[in-house]
């Protein structure tokens, strides 16, 4: 059996619970001052404060002391799509121009760029770069995280995509959870026919991705010049006959009914969400629907943030991810996210915790597991360089995370 004890923790700042935290539970935090945690076998075996020990540090394998620092759980990305051929550095003229990001999409750029480079991409050269995207977000204090398909929009490459997704998550320290999303945009062999690309998701890449375990969700983006409302209820519905838990990227640009739908199909979460309406925010607070926020998406387009505020005081419980891709937001850097979620969304520090820690592992089926620091969970926690949440929502451009620990092992 391997032991770590982490000692001195100025103070252990954690949500508790194995279920989404909404309204004003989003902002309770458990807060244990001088403390210090107890890991066996990589699972949480007995947190202790006020400087009291939970066993005698000549018993233990490894003994790390937090200097009086704050610690809290691993933080947890849940919306990335961090697997992709080529980068879209290009578009950056385009877009200081003036162009947006439909713009950029309806003359063949954006996704269907991308989609031309990871069609091309070998499975090798992806599971290589994916490894380093996940390294450097395991140095921001990321120790699970979501990863979709979906520049592939193809059988074949889309199986790739979810094989290199496979192939990184057994091989890296941090836990990538899988997404099917073939549905994230219509192929340019498809733009005269988008029902058809719909039909070819539903009658086979739905199931032989089911039938292969290689997804636990499907996504689609419902969106003007994308997915329609009935191509999306279509595609969801399908998905979740099969077995899938359900995601959708909603409002992101226009409302054309997405959030809605993820309440009445009974998704997990919704995604982005800059430009939902009353309808919508109704639909996911009646459905018990996460909203997945993407405030650095917002800043990266320079356009409006969603409304994550109202959403706390409607009852929807509120996530906040990077949304890492290549066109718009090619940043892995989740304490900025962090940043963002407290200026610009107005959130508190305790709300924001919550909000990458344990509603996002609910999100994507890890809320049992890790997301927050209890006895039992798994032991993934970060010392953080910094005396409180306050200072992590206040510092922004510099790296506070100082030690990284996943699976009671010091990965940082």
């Amino acid at each position: 059996m391997s032991t770590l004890l982490v000692k001195n923790i100025g103070v252990l700042q954690t949500p508790t619970g194995s279920y989404s935290h909404k309204g004003e539970e989003q902002g309770q935090n458990l807060k244990m001052k001088d403390a210090a945690v107890l890991v066996k076998d990589g699972v949480i075996a007995a947190i202790t404060d006020m400087g009291e020990l939970p066993v005698s540090e000549k018993d233990v394998d490894c003994v790390l002391d937090a200097n009086y620092r704050l610690v809290t759980p691993g933080l947890v990305d849940g919306h990335t799509h961090m697997v992709f051929g080529g980068y879209r550095q290009h578009e950056i003229p385009m877009k200081i121009k003036g162009a947006t990001y439909l713009d950029i999409l309806r003359a063949g750029g954006g996704i269907l760029d991308t989609v031309r480079h990871t069609r091309e991409a070998k499975e090798e050269d992806l599971v290589y770069k994916t490894g380093k995207f996940l390294d450097e977000m395991m140095g921001f204090g990321v120790t699970t995280v979501e990863a979709k398909s979906g520049y592939g929009l193809d059988m074949d490459t889309e199986i790739k995509m979810l094989s290199v997704i496979d192939r990184v998550n057994r091989a890296h320290a941090v836990d990538v959870v899988p997404t099917f999303m073939g549905a994230h945009a219509i192929p340019e062999e498809y733009k005269d026919n988008p029902d058809a690309y719909i039909d070819l998701l539903c009658d086979e890449m739905l199931p032989y991705v089911k039938e292969h375990d290689l997804a636990e969700f499907a996504d689609v983006f419902t969106e003007d010049s994308v997915f329609d409302y009935a191509q999306s209820k279509k595609y969801l519905e399908r998905a979740k006959e099969l077995g899938f838990k359900l995601k959708i990227h909603a409002d992101e640009i226009e409302a054309i009914g997405g959030s809605r739908l993820a309440g009445e199909i009974g998704a997990v979460s919704a995604e982005h969400l800059i430009s939902i309406n009353e309808e919508g925010l109704e639909s996911m607070a009646k459905g018990g629907v996460t909203a997945m926020c993407l405030p650095a998406t917002s800043f990266y387009l320079g356009v409006d943030f969603a409304p994550a505020r109202r959403m706390i005081e409607m009852g929807i419980p509120v996530a906040t991810a990077s949304d890492f891709n290549p066109g718009s937001c090619p940043s892995l850097n989740l304490q900025f996210v962090m940043n963002l979620a407290c200026i610009r969304y107005r959130l508190l520090p305790e709300e924001v915790l919550t909000a990458v820690t344990i509603n996002p592992a609910c999100a994507i089926g890890r809320g049992d597991r890790v997301g927050t620091l209890e006895v039992g969970k798994q032991a993934d926690m970060v010392i953080w360089d910094a005396p409180d949440m306050e200072m992590l929502c206040y510092r922004f451009g510099s790296n506070l995370a100082s030690r990284v620990i996943k699976k009671g092992k010091i990965v940082k």
